[in-house]
């Protein structure tokens, strides 16, 4: 979280001072990039994501995402994608939906 706030100097004091918990708020720009793991898992090259927060992300805190593929459109030289992703925390309350539009190139 220090080297992502200082990253992009999205350094507020809810992400570097405890809150009575002992928790940081995770940056949200952070916590959306759970979802991009699909770009290393099947070579997707996304070109629009759009992402809508729901609950703050605390350190500590287990989140899961979940990719859907929604649409597959082969090309000769790739497929076009779009997908909705869904992140989850321990209780599992949606903390980010979202969805995404890219490319998978064919080698």
């Amino acid at each position: 979280m220090e080297a992502f706030a200082e990253l992009s100097h999205d350094d507020q004091p809810v992400h570097s001072v405890p809150d009575d918990q002992g928790r940081l708020m995770v940056q949200g720009l952070l916590t959306a990039t759970l979802p991009t793991a699909i770009g290393s898992a099947l070579g997707v090259l996304a070109y629009h994501m759009d992402n809508h927060f729901h609950k703050p992300v605390y350190t500590g805190e287990p989140i899961t995402c979940e990719t859907t593929l929604t649409d597959v459109e082969e090309r000769d030289d790739r497929y076009d994608i779009r997908g909705e992703n869904v992140c989850t925390n321990a209780d599992d309350e949606e903390v980010l939906t979202g969805s995404f539009e890219g490319v998978v190139w064919k080698e």
